[in-house]
């Protein structure tokens, strides 16, 4: 046994001497489809083989494979059984907050604030079984009959799949990476604007950011509660997990949809009213975008400080009124005069957020009087007075 390998050994480093590459040539790249294609029924067969299993039989099934290549092909076959095969790599890297696949063709990515053609192509095939991936874990199906799907990966990444026949050109999937690194509020803004958040949260102000999609809203929710002293119970609802809030007395709810047979529906209106029940210090509510929004305003209105949430919209008058309507939801007989009144004596303070270029910043800072919007900062006017 041992005069049958280390030939095979050494001529794997013969090879690799003669290649400035470092490649084994055509002879090695043969061999190594072989082993894919056999290895590749035995993880049909045993789904579970660990990686050093899968290791040891490609550099027996192919040994002039050199090191980097076995590692490679090993790779290659984990993210294939995973189903994330080809969106693999663009996961793995930290600069990318966003993956975006539109049917079959060039996945479309967003680096470091800017959206560009990925280096990624990706064919109907294995959109399905990335799909399925995705879904299956969750209890979730996407289908012509039910074509539009939210979910969730394991790290945390936000999921969005329409299928045909509402997206006509093939799947669509959208998914929303979220850094585990926080962002200092600084990179929020100039000094001036971030004192003046620093001393809303010292006070305890309940805090509404408002912002178009992609604007930032949920990191800087993130950056506001790391201003939270840590003895402090902070119960999080979400419809789907984003934050990361930092380590402490720190409870996360999440909601959940209905499962393929139309039930187990947990909605965020109900996890705000279990909430309560929690002896809250703050609530956290991601985003609010339905009947929920009422019933956080009645918590707001009763004593509980402190909360942090966001909607969107383009600015801090636009930011109330969608609140408004959207506790009207609740209960249609609401007049306009009383949910304004929710709103005036629930929420403190208006924070605006914008994607200005590659960055994601405050542009305004506004306090709420009763019915009446005080902007307290704001970027375009700090710039008419040379502020910096």
């Amino acid at each position: 046994m041992g005069s049958r390998r280390s030939p095979g050994r050494g001529r794997g480093r013969r090879s690799r001497g003669r290649g400035s590459t470092g490649r084994s040539g055509p002879l090695a790249d043969l061999a190594g489809e072989a082993v894919d294609e056999a290895i590749g029924d035995s993880l049909r067969a045993a789904p579970h083989t660990d990686r050093r299993q899968l290791v040891d039989q490609v550099r027996t099934g192919a040994p002039l494979l050199s090191v980097d290549e076995v590692e490679a092909r090993v790779d290659a076959m984990v993210d294939r059984r995973g189903g994330m095969a080809p969106i693999a790599a663009l996961l793995a890297d930290d600069s990318i907050t966003e993956v975006m696949i539109n049917g079959p063709g060039r996945v479309w990515i967003e680096r470091d604030g800017l959206v560009e053609p990925g280096p990624t192509t990706i064919d109907g095939q294995q959109i399905e079984l990335l799909i399925e991936r995705i879904t299956a874990p969750l209890g979730l199906r996407v289908d012509r009959t039910a074509p539009i799907v939210d979910a969730r990966l394991a790290d945390g990444s936000r999921v969005n799949i329409v299928v045909p026949p509402l997206a006509i050109g093939g799947p669509a999937v959208s998914i929303r990476r979220f850094t585990a690194r926080p962002v200092p509020l600084s990179s929020f803004g100039p000094p001036t604007a971030t004192r003046l958040l620093t001393d809303l949260m010292a006070q305890r102000a309940s805090i509404l950011v408002v912002g178009p999609t992609s604007s930032g809203k949920t990191t800087l929710i993130n950056s506001l509660a790391t201003l939270v002293d840590r003895s402090e119970r902070i119960i999080c609802i979400e419809d789907t997990a984003e934050l990361q809030l930092p380590a402490g007395n720190v409870v996360r709810l999440e909601a959940r949809p209905a499962n393929s047979e139309g039930i187990g529906e947990v909605t965020l209106r109900r996890l705000v009213l279990t909430a309560l029940r929690m002896r809250p210090d703050r609530l956290v509510v991601g985003e609010v975008r339905g009947p929920e929004a009422f019933d956080l305003l009645l918590a707001l209105t009763s004593g509980h400080r402190g909360c942090l949430t966001s909607c969107h919209a383009a600015d801090a008058a636009a930011g109330l009124r969608r609140l408004e309507v959207l506790a009207g939801l609740a209960d249609p007989s609401l007049g306009p005069d009383l949910r304004r009144h929710l709103v005036g004596d629930g929420l403190d303070a208006v924070v605006v957020t914008a994607k200005v270029g590659a960055r994601r910043l405050v542009v305004g800072i506004a306090v709420v009087e009763g019915d009446r919007l005080l902007t307290r900062w704001s970027a375009g006017r700090a710039r008419r007075r040379g502020a910096a």
